[in-house]
Formats: C-alpha cells, sequence, structure tokens
C-alpha cells in the first residue's frame, strides 16, 4: 500500500512539474527578444552613428503594447502623417487604434507584413526615405521624405540620439521612455 501512495504522489508531483514547465515554455516563446527588451539595441533613444540614413536599422519596437507612449511612437505619427496616412491631429505620442490602423495601411502599402507594430523591418523601410542633409555646427541634419510633408531630423555630429522637429515645440528628443510630444 505504501509503494501505491509513494506512486501516486509521485504522479502528482511529476504532472505538477510538467504543467509548470510547459507553462515556462508557452511564455519564452511568445515573449521575443525584440518584444521583451523594447529595443534592438537596449537603449533609451533612437541613436545612431556617420550618416543619417543608416541610423534606423537597428531601432526597438513601437505598438500598441510596447512604448505605446513615447517620443519615438510620436516620431512614427509624424512619418505617417508625413506620408498622408494619419492627420496632423493624431501625432499625440500615442499609439492608438488609430495609429495602429494607420501602421497597417502603410506597411501593407510598402510590401511588408501588415502587423500593426513598427519593429527592424518598418524601420529598415523608413531608413530609404531619410535624406541627409549634412553637418551644420554641433549637428547633423536630415529629413523624413513624405509624399506630402517632410519633417527635420537630428543628432550629434558625431553621433547620438535623435531629435525630431515637432510643430510649435522645436526639436524633441526620439526617447522610448517618456512622451513631449
Amino acid at each position: 500500500m505504501s509503494q501505491q501512495n509513494d506512486r501516486r504522489r509521485f504522479r502528482r508531483a511529476a504532472t505538477t512539474l510538467a504543467a509548470a514547465a510547459l507553462t515556462l515554455g508557452i511564455s519564452a516563446t511568445i515573449t521575443t527578444p525584440a518584444t521583451a527588451s523594447g529595443s534592438y539595441t537596449g537603449r533609451a533613444y533612437v541613436h545612431g552613428t556617420s550618416y543619417l540614413t543608416g541610423d534606423l536599422n537597428d531601432e526597438g519596437v513601437v505598438n500598441v503594447r510596447t512604448h505605446r507612449s513615447s517620443n519615438v511612437t510620436c516620431l512614427w505619427q509624424m512619418i505617417l502623417h508625413s506620408d498622408n496616412y494619419l492627420p496632423a491631429s493624431g501625432v499625440d505620442g500615442i499609439f492608438g487604434d488609430q495609429t495602429h490602423a494607420a501602421t497597417v495601411k502603410w506597411q501593407r502599402d510598402h510590401g511588408l507584413t501588415p502587423d500593426g507594430s513598427v519593429g527592424k523591418l518598418t524601420f529598415a523601410k523608413v531608413n530609404q526615405k531619410i535624406r541627409d542633409t549634412g553637418p551644420d555646427g554641433d549637428y547633423r541634419y536630415g529629413h523624413y521624405d513624405g509624399t506630402h510633408h517632410n519633417y527635420a531630423v537630428r543628432r550629434a555630429r558625431s553621433g547620438g540620439n535623435w531629435q525630431f522637429a515637432s510643430p510649435g515645440r522645436g526639436f524633441l528628443p526620439a526617447a522610448y521612455n517618456y512622451r513631449s510630444c
């Protein structure tokens, strides 16, 4: 009888451990490194070196769950506005339903998987429309060449964190962790 009780306890323990391992395995599968960190480089800002045209190849994820309320979301919304996917009133730094729908349409129209999440591949497409206009003083300037509007970007001449021109607010830092636009 004692052997039977030991087997039952062993089975219960094994079943509990297997369920816990399965749960952890599913969690690890669902949370990809890019989503978990929120940034491919781990930096708190859009960052680059050399010319502005290649700076966006390693940026973090921005969507309804990750960096939802941030200046990087505002930067993305300005791109959507520049390409006429989002009205000026939609540029508020909050990745809501309107921004998600505009992102899906922008991605579809640019040959990307329309998942509504701005990550490495979407930023790489944006890179194709960044025009570097060169150094001036302490900064390297450029602009996003939108289909309807252009807007200015800059960063330190030798490399560093990006800033973008926000109407009526001057240049704002392209930060993942706060919103001031």
